[in-house]
């Protein structure tokens, strides 16, 4: 973190050189006593009264008493006339600017009293971290017009910055960063009274209203050495200000959403030491000028997405640059010509932090890149990166963290691997790795904490580590998933006692948990042995700390589960036996047994555990009723028991579970009406999955209701009567009512297909502005397609057939510029097909030329005589399932794979 922080190092000689933190002249009160007679007894009743108007529920001003109040704590003293002239109340107990519970009992809350006006000397002053919620920075706070340091970061007092401030024309030092609790717009105008500033940093103050000229405002502070405003909605990044930023070194605008190119201005601040552009939108290529900064130590230009280009030589003569990030953009090509520029400084590169994560950079890996050997992190994950680890990486003697996960990297580790003892993360997963991993590339990892080696399936490599081996490290975090680690429980791990998280999943061991193993006496996090072939009784004796989690899945371990400690969250038995006494793990909140061929009822042990969150047991063969006692889960938000052969109804007592995200009852044997109250009791739903059972009656209109729906599946059921009309629905947004006509609004996926629904499509559907798939094959829907569909614009599968559709194909369906997937098939539809936007790809355009060796592209069911009917019949039936074979898979399933968000809700 040293090395990030570089920034600050202009803000310590700062404070340490003009005296305004440690200057002789102070006595705090952990120095030796004063060498008067004590402070001041006004100056000891005002800090009384300050402290009456607080709350202090740590103690944390428990040392004010006495006479002397120059010994109190955080409180500094002239020790020549024993005048306070510091005060340092910061919270030392928070060390970030969200403030959490447990963080209350040592925030000082209340409010800041006017007799702090007694300080006249007070030129230290640090209120940051507390929490001062609901009261206003009082204007007088501009009277204390020694002040020389200024912290009320991450305070959350309310309202705006006081006019007053501009008044402290001695203040060198001013940190209001996140300091008010919600953001209010804030003007400069009281900025022009500080003209002795040297820091100043505004985070998460509103900026939004500022002029376009906000930046020459700040070039106005003269003396100004950092200049912090990160996330302050600041509306755009000049092109060509007018500035005088002769003493600025460092200067942090990130996180302000600037979607321009790269300013030149910036190339003529030439002192600058720290540059922060992150988490913007900036756009373009890195412009060469950056060679003219060669002062610069630390460059953040991450998380902008659209920068671009292929990094050059010239950012490689940045000798000084001992943080480069440039991670989560756009960058692509090769980095040889920029790693070769770093590597030829003449007293070699100071860079020890590189981060290119999350681009698009190729190529293989430069021998040049081992001669950047002051390296302490390199961060090269999610690329495309080529060949094998060049052996001159061996020489960063002091690398600590190496990311190379999902690239495309080959090849065989080089012996030299074996020579980072500083080493203590690796990540490298998600490879196509060749060769062995044996003891010789890992003896002199002395420092090795955390090892990370998932395989994709392109990977030969194998683990090849002497039965005797005994690793010079101590492994905190170890995680190895389909790499071949057995049969036996490899025994280079029976010194391992500081081990937190241990993942060796489908690694094929074939073996019981070791009695050495369990004599480590490990306290973990994670423990994951999944996919293997272990046998024998689970043990006892492991301890877990909050929020814990194990997964024994798809192995062969029997006799009971242990009453673990109460830390254990989550559970995952997936392809083993279940015995009853998971039912004496009442703490859990997941638990998993899906795919264990398990039978008979559902286990009654499940209403002991009533704090679950989540419950999978889908993909066994429990029959009978879903217990009434399932609703005594009152905590459940995830329950999926499809793919059983459970018969009944839906209990009422589910009604109880009104936390429900999701609901996933398919393909069991279900039956009766689908209730009315899951619309009411349960409006947080997100995910209702209902298909291949054999629920009948109406689809009931209160599911209207579910305002949060995203998925809703009933297909294959015996459902009948219409698809229900759904009216308005209110909803207050940040104080604002948005009336929605369309009350499932949100829902990306419908699928009603395979049942008995009958009357007209709803014209209401066209609303479901987020939709993405609609499936109403199966049915006895009749009238015509809702001329208003092309609305749907996001659509990308759509499935009308096999019902009794007349009229035309709707024109605007054009507009539906995503479709990929359309079925019209076995209507009465008659007209002309459309011949514009997504009806002009490849499929359509072969489907029309087909359709023409018949005639006039027209849908069968228009005039013409039985024999052209029955020709176009066959033809719409072979054309249909040709397009739905090639185009189904990704027109459904692609929906879910391709989005992220998707397949997460729906999985």
């Amino acid at each position: 973190m040293g090395n990030e922080n570089s920034a600050s190092f202009a803000l310590l000689s700062l404070v340490l050189l003009s005296g305004i933190l440690l200057p002789p002249t102070i006595q705090l009160s952990f120095s030796q006593p004063a060498l008067g007679s004590g402070c001041k007894e006004v100056e000891r009743e005002a800090l009384l009264q300050f402290k009456q108007n607080l709350t202090d529920p740590s103690g944390r001003l428990s040392s004010w008493v006495g006479e002397d109040c120059c010994s109190w704590r955080g409180v500094g003293c002239n020790n020549r006339t024993g005048s306070i002239i510091m005060l340092n109340l910061n919270n030392p107990f928070r060390d970030s600017f969200d403030s959490y519970e447990d963080d209350a009992v040592h925030e000082l809350r209340g409010k800041i009293s006017p007799s702090l006006l007694q300080l006249k000397d007070l030129e230290y002053l640090d209120l940051s971290l507390n929490n001062f919620k609901g009261a206003q920075l009082p204007e007088f706070i501009g009277s204390l017009k020694e002040l020389r340091y200024l912290n009320l970061s991450g305070s959350f007092f309310s309202g705006t910055i006081p006019q007053s401030l501009g008044n402290l024309s001695n203040l060198l030092y001013l940190d209001l960063n996140n300091f008010l609790d919600q953001s209010n717009q804030i003007g400069l105008g009281w900025l022009s009274g500080l003209s002795s500033l040297k820091y100043l940093n505004l985070g998460g103050v509103d900026l939004s209203n500022t002029s376009a000229y906000w930046l020459e405002i700040f070039s106005k502070l003269h003396s100004i050495v950092e200049l912090h405003l990160p996330n302050c909605n600041i509306p755009s990044l000049p092109l060509n200000p007018s500035l005088n930023f002769t003493s600025l070194q460092v200067l942090d605008l990130s996180n302000n959403g600037f979607n321009s190119t790269l300013p030149h201005w910036l190339f003529n601040i030439t002192n600058l030491l720290s540059l922060d552009l992150s988490s913007n939108d900036l756009q373009g290529d890195i412009p060469d000028g950056f060679s003219s900064l060669n002062s610069l130590q630390l460059l953040d230009l991450s998380g902008n997405s659209f920068l671009e280009g292929q990094l050059s030589r010239n950012l490689g003569t940045l000798c000084n640059l001992q943080t480069l990030k440039l991670s989560l953009n756009q960058f692509s090509g090769e980095v040889s010509d920029f790693i070769d520029g770093l590597s030829e400084c003449i007293n070699s590169s100071s860079l020890a932090r590189l981060e290119l994560g999350y681009n698009q950079l190729t190529g293989n890996l430069p021998i040049s890149l081992g001669y950047l050997k002051n390296l302490r992190y390199l961060e090269l994950w999610y690329n495309s990166f080529l060949g094998s680890i060049p052996p001159s990486l061996g020489n960063l003697t002091f690398l600590e963290e190496l990311y190379l996960t999902s690239n495309q990297m080959n090849g065989k580790f080089p012996e030299s691997f074996g020579q980072l003892s500083a080493i203590r993360v690796l990540e490298l997963s998600d490879n196509q790795w060749e060769g062995f991993i044996t003891d010789a590339h890992l003896r002199n990892l002395t420092s090795l904490e955390e090892l990370s080696l998932i395989k994709t399936s392109n990977s030969s490599l194998s683990f090849n580590i002497s039965f005797d081996w005994i690793p010079p490290f101590k492994l905190r975090y170890l995680v190895i998933r389909y790499y071949q680690l057995g049969p036996k429980f490899p025994t280079w791990l029976r010194n391992q006692t500081e081990l937190t998280t241990l993942v060796l999943n489908s690694a094929s061991i074939s073996d019981t948990l070791p009695s050495w193993f369990l004599q480590l006496n490990l306290t973990l996090d994670e423990l994951d042995v999944g996919g293997n072939h272990l046998s024998g009784r689970i043990p006892n004796t492991l301890v877990f700390r909050f929020p814990g989690s194990v997964d024994l899945s798809s192995n062969r371990f029997e006799g009971p589960i242990p009453l673990w400690s109460s830390n254990l969250t989550k559970l995952y038995l997936r392809g083993n036996f279940i015995p009853q006494s998971v039912g004496n793990l009442k703490q859990l909140l997941t638990l998993v047994i899906s795919n264990n061929n398990l039978s008979g009822g559902i286990p009654q042990f499940l209403k002991n555990i009533s704090s679950l969150y989540i419950l999978d047991m889908t993909n066994n063969n429990f029959s009978g009723e879903i217990p009434e006692s399932i609703g005594s889960l009152l905590t459940i938000r995830f329950l999926v028991l499809s793919n059983n052969h459970l018969s009944g109804e839906i209990p009422p007592s589910l009604k109880n579970c009104s936390l429900m995200d999701s609901l996933d009852l398919g393909e069991n044997q279900l039956s009766g009406n689908i209730p009315a109250w899951i619309g009411e009791s349960m409006p947080s739903l997100s995910i209702l999955r209902l298909r291949s059972n054999h629920f009948n009656g109406t689809i009931p209109s209160e599911l209207c209701k579910l305002s949060a729906l995203h998925i809703l599946d009933l297909s294959h059921n015996n459902l009948l009567g219409p698809i229900p009309y759904c009216g308005s629905l209110q909803v207050a947004i940040k104080g604002t009512q948005y009336v929605y006509q369309q009350t499932l609004y949100l829902v990306n996926l419908m699928d009603l297909s395979i049942n008995n629904l009958s009357r007209e499509m709803p014209v209401e559907l066209t609303s479901l502005l987020h939709l993405g798939t609609l499936n109403l094959s199966g049915n006895q829907l009749v009238g015509k397609i809702p001329t208003q569909i092309g609305k749907l614009e996001w659509l990308e599968s759509l499935d009308l057939s096999r019902n009794k559709l007349s009229g035309s194909i709707p024109p605007s369906m054009v507009s539906i510029r995503f479709l990929s997937f359309l079925n019209l098939s076995f209507n009465n539809l008659s007209g002309e097909i459309p011949t514009a936007n997504q009806f002009q790809t490849s499929l359509i355009r072969q489907f029309m030329r087909v359709l023409e060796i018949y005639g006039t592209p027209q849908i069968p069911g228009a005039d013409e005589d039985k024999e052209d009917e029955n020709g176009h019949d066959k033809l719409w039936l072979f054309v249909s399932v040709g397009l739905g074979f090639i185009m189904g898979f990704w027109g459904v399933c692609g929906t879910l794979i391709i989005k992220k968000s998707w397949r997460y809700a729906y999985f």
